[in-house]
């Protein structure tokens, strides 16, 4: 399916800041006593597989020789630079470095159509700290991708070869269909256990992706899929309106929700079929704003990867945090748990996407994974690798025996 568009006029994940403020009050939600599926239990991996919440999951065939070397995944998105160094662990993986910078490569895109020299600069920055932790491991295997502001900006591919040329990180500007694939890959086993279809979306910088899956393999089949050019860098860009008043700040985020809602209709329509079933729809968000809302939801005095990774909340509580941040002034949603400066401006935007979401498919409650790209890059890099050395053994035993 051909990506649509980039929007006509203007155009996260990074470090989650902790911290008290007087405002935590308005977002207290009352904690069950035990906690289950339907009120915030941490779900899939960590339950089904025994995988700990910092290692996504990997299989790999009984009987192969544990390898020590280090595989390398590196995702430099529109609004974050994010780098994953693991280790092959049984049959699962071990971190053993990762790095995440925001550096608001896409900011000015939309206006412009290239990279500004800030942004590229800010990020030449962290690939020089990412070169570096590469240089240090044993890394056998790496990819690096590049995504939504490099496939749209008109200086993209330059930027790339200067990126080689000054740290030696070879990017792959990869398309939106990949960008799509790889976020499967990295997080589906965080999905509800239940029949029928299931939507993942990723809510980025620059775009959101939504895939329609079919699971029951040891990979869900991808029945289709839609990449839209509004992230929450992109829609914050193109989306004005004033900060002033809480009636000002509303009406932004309407018109946030409806810019959002017409470009995915058309997907809502297309895939009606496949949705209509007794039980309801399982979304799964892999983004920082569905962790950070999260994060929000079990009042957390700062981001902790292993308490949101896995876990289920009631769609309701999202809403509710949603509409309460889109009332907020900026100052005062600085002044929150696992917000702060960085995701202060692009949280809202992030919020109209995921209100557009739940809009269409109404689910009684949404899984939340703080995993994707970088976690479905290695799992692809050590399955190859692995399957590799089995045909190189192959090809050797057969050489064997014809000596």
């Amino acid at each position: 399916m051909a990506d649509h568009p980039p929007p006509d006029t203007k155009r996260g994940h990074g470090k989650h800041r902790g911290g008290k403020s007087g405002k935590v009050a308005d977002f207290r939600y009352k904690r069950p006593s035990r906690p289950d599926a339907k009120n915030g239990e941490r779900r899939g991996a960590p339950r089904r597989d025994s995988v700990p919440a910092n290692s996504p999951p990997f299989h790999t065939q009984s009987g192969n020789p544990p390898r020590k070397q280090a595989y390398a995944a590196l995702d430099l998105g529109t609004n974050n630079c994010r780098l994953l160094i693991a280790r092959p662990s049984g049959e699962n993986f071990t971190v053993i470095d990762a790095f995440s910078r925001v550096v608001r490569l896409g900011e000015g895109l939309a206006a412009s159509g290239k990279l500004s020299d800030e942004a590229m600069e800010r990020t030449m920055a962290a690939l020089h700290v990412c070169a570096e932790k590469l240089r240090r491991r044993n890394v056998r295997l790496a990819r690096s991708v590049a995504t939504e502001a490099c496939r749209r900006a008109s200086n993209g591919e330059a930027f790339i070869e200067r990126v080689k040329r000054e740290t030696g990180i070879m990017l792959d500007i990869i398309s939106a269909q990949e960008e799509a694939r790889l976020a499967v890959l990295g997080c589906h086993v965080l999905l509800e256990e239940g029949n029928g279809p299931a939507i993942i979306f990723d809510i980025g910088g620059g775009s959101t992706e939504l895939v329609l899956v079919q699971p029951g393999e040891k990979v869900p089949r991808i029945l289709d899929w839609l990449s839209v050019p509004w992230g929450v860098v992109s829609l914050t860009d193109t989306v004005g309106g004033s900060d002033a008043s809480e009636d000002e700040r509303l009406d932004r985020y309407v018109k946030m929700r409806r810019t959002v809602g017409r470009s995915f209709a058309e997907f809502a329509e297309r895939i009606r079929e496949h949705t209509k079933s007794p039980e309801p729809i399982r979304l799964l968000g892999t983004s920082g704003t569905v962790t950070t809302l999260a994060s929000l939801h079990l009042e957390l005095p700062q981001y902790d990867r292993r308490a949101v990774d896995g876990l289920i909340v009631p769609s309701q509580s999202m809403r509710d945090i949603s509409t309460r941040l889109s009332r907020m002034s900026a100052p005062d949603r600085k002044q929150l748990p696992c917000i702060g400066d960085d995701r202060a401006n692009l949280v809202i935007a992030g919020c109209a996407i995921l209100e557009s979401i739940l809009d269409i498919w109404p689910a009684e409650q949404l899984g939340v994974a703080d995993r994707g790209i970088r976690e479905g890059i290695l799992r692809s890099l050590i399955a190859a690798d692995a399957e590799g050395e089995r045909s190189r053994a192959a090809l050797q035993r057969m050489r064997e025996q014809d000596v």
